[in-house]
């Protein structure tokens, strides 16, 4: 249940907080006066998308929070399988918009807005004001079906969508191989061609990064030469050399050691880098003498680099990437090489994919046509609850000339709204007031299927009035004896049968008009029904009217 809603600086909201109740919530106001910002936020919480027109150019951040109780602990259960945990038994979603930007939280956690949907579904259910017209679409007659068959259907839709990626998969390999034969043979020289020049090469692992090492080191052997005859020449070679400073040194050093035992440290020292010294010096020379440029070898190194470079653009960008491809190509030889045995197998696979997948089809039919029973059983009897008084619902079921990811079934919602007259399609027979009732009871039936808790109806009332517009009321009624449910409306008949009765309106604050929503409290009810039965005069006449009217509405609900 959908316990509060805290919204700011959104569209013409200001600031608005709004704690709803158990059983049939109602909101009613003039037109323009904001009503759809109200259902535009909590789909903005619920991690739809944003529409411009609701942000404000420029101010401060929009500011969405819907606090739900989740008593049910199977909603619980799979809440806590996408990790969300409700604390209390209540859970807090809310969305900052900051510019084009927005942050999506549950419980005060970051998450993806697609988490935020995929928690929302299990929540409240959104029916929206031109949501009916999808009922034209025969491919959502299907998607409501198995949305009620779900929990049956979920594993079997599950194999089948990967059975059929295998099975295009297995089409498609046999589709190319199945190329005219000179193609083939093209195919196979180049193939060929390519596996020769990388196996002539006799690529090692590693090769190349120790041969860049090499080719380095002797293209700029010049310079290394040069600065090691400096080195040498400095520490040993100069007339005053570092050397011949250092045998000096000691020399002088030698000549009073005698005399202070921490001068013979000192000499100590300088008798250990003279030392050291000398094999630098032995080491280097031994260096210098084995490092002459060998311009063949660097030429080889220069070749093979520039072959190892030329495969690496046309098959890999690393020896490992280009001896990867050479046995992809090897096992392509080998498929083109025997072809017949190739694709006879292919032909096998595809035939036994295709009896898996026709199997798994036919069990999916199987399970819609049982729970499509049971559906439009239960929607027929909601459509007479909503004076549709001789109705026949049904659907029919045509198989495709080829199987899809959802199985072979195609199936329309079929409906006669008059004795005699043969079950037709939905767009053929429903008015626009009459499609609105009709997904209302196929919202009714999955709800109680779902056990979401909340729904919310935007002006299901569009195209209907008079006897039809109390049916719909007192079905609304019967629905909020199990469910929470937030309706917006424009007829007095379902505003009377309120358990919680809003009324949104504008007012001018400053220079600005702001939309505000409060619950309505005492006759304030009353008054509001009237202003929705009367014209620009609300008279004597009209308020006693929306009085009887209401009185109706609540001896109604308690019978």
């Amino acid at each position: 249940m959908l316990r509060n809603l805290h919204v700011k600086n959104l569209a013409l909201i200001d600031e608005a907080e709004v704690d709803f109740t158990s059983g049939l919530n109602i909101l009613t106001g003039e037109t323009g006066a904001g009503k759809s910002i109200i259902i535009g936020s909590i789909n903005l919480a619920l991690g739809e998308k944003i529409s411009k027109e609701m942000l404000r150019d420029g101010g401060e951040p929009a500011f969405v929070e819907l606090i739900f109780d989740v008593p049910d602990a199977q909603t619980r259960r799979q809440l806590e399988q996408m990790e969300i945990f409700t604390e209390d038994d209540s859970l807090i979603m809310s969305r900052r918009i900051t510019g084009g930007r927005s942050v999506a939280r549950i419980n005060g956690e970051s998450v993806p807005a697609s988490k935020m949907r995929e928690a929302a579904s299990l929540l409240i259910d959104i029916h929206g004001q031109h949501e009916h017209q999808s009922l034209l679409k025969k491919k959502k007659h299907l998607e409501i079906l198995d949305d009620y068959a779900k929990e049956e259907l979920e594993g079997p839709k599950e194999t089948l969508k990967k059975e059929f990626a295998h099975y295009q998969s297995v089409k498609r390999e046999l589709l190319e191989l199945s190329a005219d034969e000179e193609s083939r043979k093209r195919e196979l020289s180049l193939l060929e061609y390519e596996v020769n020049e990388i196996e002539t090469a006799s690529l090692c692992p590693g090769e190349d990064a120790r041969l860049e090492t090499d080719f380095t080191r002797m293209s700029h052997s010049r310079r290394i030469m040069e600065a090691l005859g400096m080195a040498q020449e400095m520490t040993s070679s100069m007339e005053e050399g570092a050397s011949e400073c250092i045998g000096r040194a000691l020399r002088e050093l030698g000549s009073v050691e005698a005399f202070d035992e921490a001068v013979h440290g000192l000499a100590d020292q300088l008798t250990e880098i003279d030392s050291l010294l000398n094999d630098f010096n032995r080491e280097l020379a031994d260096y210098m003498a084995d490092a002459e440029f060998d311009e063949e070898a660097f030429a080889g190194a220069q070749m093979r680099l520039d072959e190892i470079n030329h495969l690496k653009a046309k098959y890999g960008d690393s020896i490992e990437q280009i001896l990867e491809s050479c046995k992809e190509k090897q096992n392509e030889i080998e498929k083109l090489r025997n072809f017949d045995e190739y694709h006879a197998k292919l032909t096998g696979d595809l035939e036994a994919a295709r009896q898996t997948i026709q199997k798994l089809s036919e069990k999916i039919s199987r399970i819609r046509k049982k729970y499509a029973k049971k559906l439009t059983a239960l929607v027929q009897d909601a459509l007479v609850d909503l004076n549709f008084l001789d109705v026949r619902f049904s659907m029919e079921f045509l198989q495709l000339s080829d199987y899809t990811a959802n199985g072979f079934d195609e199936a329309e919602f079929l409906i006669s709204t008059n004795p005699g007259e043969p079950l037709k399609s939905l767009g053929k027979v429903a008015s626009g007031g009459e499609l609105s009732r009709i997904m209302l009871a196929i919202k009714t039936v999955l709800a109680e299927n779902d056990k979401i808790g909340t729904l919310i109806f935007d002006e299901i009332d569009a195209g209907i009035s008079g006897r039809t517009a109390q049916a719909v009321s007192e079905k609304m009624d019967v629905i909020g004896k199990s469910h929470q449910i937030i309706c917006i409306t424009h007829l007095p008949q379902i505003a009377a049968m309120a358990d919680s009765h809003y009324l949104i309106e504008k007012a001018v604050v400053g220079k600005s008009t702001i939309s505000q929503i409060r619950k309505l409290k005492d006759d304030e009810d009353i008054l509001e029904l009237a202003r929705m039965l009367g014209g620009v005069k609300i008279t004597d006449t009209v308020v006693e009217s929306a009085r009887e009217m209401k009185i109706l509405a609540q001896n109604s609900k308690n019978s």
